[in-house]
């Protein structure tokens, strides 16, 4: 198996360019489902759920082009496309449900192998049935897969949500912008990747008011045209290096990102000590105008407090950084998860570097130490991963992180960022003591 091995401390220092978010180009790869045609996404990531997206969509009977290196996805669509989502791909990646509202909607049938993905906690389809069956569509689970038809299409409805979720929001959102009628869908989630949806949806020709608001009205229309869409930056990878420097008092300008879609992590950043400044438009490493920003961390953070929420609150995806930077910290901080509660298994593994921290339900106390230990360590989802990374750079000695294909699911050409950032990190194959082959 291959490993991530890094030898610390170290100090991340440079300037670092960050692309599309993971949480948005793989639901804008699916909307193009919606329309015949050609659909060109840019500013894609290089990560690996983004070839799995692209494989979901040939097997449904997509033509796609994927340049990983200019971060470009092509998608030409027939006039008929598949209608099954198999369990072999979804199962690897959750976003794969994705496209259960764009073929009940346009092929008025989606059969979607019940998905799997990371490892974080229960995340439910009711709201999902719920909204569907609200649209007019016959919903059940058969052997394994969601099943939704909609023999005579599906007609516009009034839809609350019981909580904002993302993914129910983008697959109701998709699946209303070709229903019959007005749809208002209440209590929506308004993460940027929500925006960055509706935005694309809007350009293909879908009638969508509200757009950023928890409340969304879609008029139905007969149908969309591909188009050409940037996708927005991803502020989770942001996040990662900007904590990064503030925890390793180093000194890192994000570019691709503007601190606009991430109000509270320069807050939570400040907070802790680090010098956070809004560079406002740049230009970015590609030669495009775009957002950036600037962490210089205090030689020791401050401890802090942090309760995930979804948006515009503090993103439970950066909650394993929040941690890693009170293990570092002076003082006694404190993390309540509000949304996931299997992340905690993040814990269990920082513990191994010598973190203190207690769990009582869903708060983590952490008891910050001047530095960390190197040892072995496992990844359990894409966040945790990343996070024992991060936390490795105030950990003496060398730190070995398995379980690295979550890792690369959501952070493009990892490895070399963090050299380029002036860590000692390489990618290396370690002998599986267990293998008897």
């Amino acid at each position: 198996m291959d490993v991530y091995r890094l030898t610390g401390p170290a100090q991340l220092t440079g300037t670092i360019d960050v692309r599309g978010a993971k949480n948005s180009v793989l639901k804008l790869m699916a909307a193009s489902l919606l329309a015949v045609g050609r659909t060109t996404i840019t500013n894609v990531p290089a990560i690996l759920d983004v070839r799995i997206m692209v494989e979901l969509l040939v097997r449904l009977g997509c033509e796609v082009d994927y340049d990983a290196a200019d971060g470009i996805v092509s998608i030409d669509v027939p006039a008929e496309v598949g209608i099954q989502a198999d369990y072999e791909l979804v199962r690897a990646m959750r976003a794969s449900i994705s496209v259960l509202g764009p073929l009940t909607a346009r092929m008025r049938s989606a059969h979607v192998a019940l998905p799997g993905g990371d490892a974080i906690g229960s995340r439910g389809l009711d709201m999902h049935q719920a909204g569907l069956e609200a649209l007019g569509a016959v919903v059940h689970l058969d052997h394994g897969y969601f099943v939704a038809d909609a023999p005579d299409g599906l007609r516009g409805s009034e839809i609350v949500l019981e909580f904002p979720s993302v993914g129910a929001t983008e697959n109701l959102v998709m699946a209303a912008t070709l229903a019959h009628g007005t749809t208002t869908i209440a209590n929506a989630a308004r993460e940027p990747e929500i925006v960055d949806i509706c935005t694309m949806l809007v350009e293909m020709g879908a009638q969508i008011e509200g757009v950023g608001s928890s409340d969304l009205t879609i008029t139905g229309v007969a149908s969309l045209q591909p188009v050409t869409h940037r996708t927005v930056g991803d502020r989770i990878v942001a996040g990662t290096f900007a904590f990064g420097a503030a925890l390793s008092a180093g000194d890192v300008t994000v570019r691709g990102v503007g601190l606009d879609i991430m109000p509270n992590i320069g807050m939570k950043l400040r907070d802790a000590g680090a010098t956070v400044e809004d560079l406002g438009e740049i230009t970015l490493g590609d030669g495009t105008l775009g957002k950036g920003f600037r962490v210089i961390g205090a030689q020791r953070p401050h401890a802090i407090r942090v309760a995930t929420m979804p948006f515009p609150g503090f993103p439970t995806d950066l909650q394993p950084f929040v941690i890693a930077l009170n293990s570092v910290s002076d003082g006694i901080g404190l993390l309540s998860e509000n949304l996931f509660e299997a992340r905690w298994r993040f814990v269990q593994e920082i513990a191994r570097l010598g973190a203190k921290v207690r769990i009582d339900g869903n708060h983590a106390l952490v008891t910050g130490s001047e530095s960390l230990s190197g040892a072995e360590v496992e990844a359990s989802d894409i966040r945790a991963g990343a996070g024992l990374v991060i936390a490795a750079l105030r950990a003496g000695g060398v730190t070995e992180v398995s379980g690295i294909d979550h890792i690369e699911r959501g952070y493009e050409n990892f490895v070399d960022n963090l050299r380029s950032l002036g860590v000692g990190i390489e990618r290396v194959e370690k002998r599986d003591v267990l293998s008897f082959d």
